[in-house]
């Protein structure tokens, strides 16, 4: 029995029941932003999302249950579902009131855990953060220097944008992330002609490698993550699940015998038109 649960809240009928509630949760947190549906439709919504609550608490139980609070809480992923669950139930009234609500769309997260694909995704960028340290290092010491630079070159003609360094920071952010950043070389280039150099050096260090580096630590750790995914599929299974899987072929064919004893039962005549082809070959 817990077995079945357990299969059924995995990859099961349970698993596509959640993601369904989930979503349909996801339409009534949006329409509760509107004043409008909530005049219309205030109690109905607010049932529903009870409802959902309930589900997923009955859903919490059902899984600590069949895994067993050992199993369960080993998880991380049923952790963050459990975290989420817990949250929820944060009254919607008093001092909790915005807190309530805040939690109450983390339920959408939910459709992370409940789709291995993004539980890939999100364990290669968590694999990449400490990867990404040398790839941070370098950027910012990058940035640094052209701060600085900027600094010095363009205080005087457009202290907007190079009053100090901090600004001068920002403005780098604001040219990395290629957001108007011609109107910044522009206002330069009026007074110095050369300061395309500074701008166009820092897109390419900037845009073009620093971030296509982030992209590569990324894409490596998820062939990295992928590899491993099936390098556990591969694995020979140990002995017990050899010996549980022998068990499990033991009852069901011990089930079979039985149904094939109380089938010949109700059909007494099967042996007499068995033996029949028999007799006449002996004669």
């Amino acid at each position: 029995m817990r077995e079945r649960i357990a299969q059924s809240a995995d990859t099961g009928l349970i698993h596509q029941i959640i993601i369904g509630v989930i979503l349909l949760n996801a339409v009534v947190i949006g329409l509760e932003t509107s004043e409008t549906v909530m005049d219309a439709a205030g109690p109905w919504l607010i049932m529903a999302d009870r409802i959902f609550l309930a589900i997923f608490v009955l859903e919490a139980g059902l899984k600590l249950y069949a895994l067993r609070p050992r199993g369960y809480f080993s998880d991380g992923w049923n952790l963050f579902d459990f975290a989420i669950v817990v949250a929820s139930l944060i009254p919607t009234t008093g001092q909790f009131a915005t807190l309530a609500r805040l939690a109450r769309i983390l339920r959408v997260l939910r459709l992370v855990s409940a789709f291995p694909e993004l539980r890939l995704v999100i364990q290669t960028l968590v694999r990449s953060i400490p990867s990404m340290g040398h790839v941070v290092l370098l950027m910012s010491i990058v940035f640094y220097i052209y701060g600085v630079a900027g600094f010095y070159l363009f205080h005087d003609i457009d202290p907007t944008h190079w009053r100090d360094l901090g600004i001068s920071l920002l403005t780098l952010f604001r040219i990395v992330t290629l957001e108007d950043w011609t109107d910044v070389m522009y206002a330069s280039l009026a007074v110095k002609p050369w300061a395309w150099v500074y701008y166009v050096s820092f897109v390419v260090l900037g845009t073009f490698v620093v971030i296509n580096l982030f992209i590569a630590v990324v894409l490596n750790n998820l062939d990295e993550a992928k590899a491993e995914r099936l390098e556990a599929l591969r694995q020979i299974p140990s002995p017990e699940n050899v010996l549980a899987e022998l068990e499990k072929t033991q009852e069901s064919l011990a089930r079979l015998q039985l149904q094939l004893s109380a089938m010949s039962e109700k059909m007494p005549d099967a042996g007499v038109l068995d033996s029949t082809p028999t007799d006449k070959t002996q004669s």
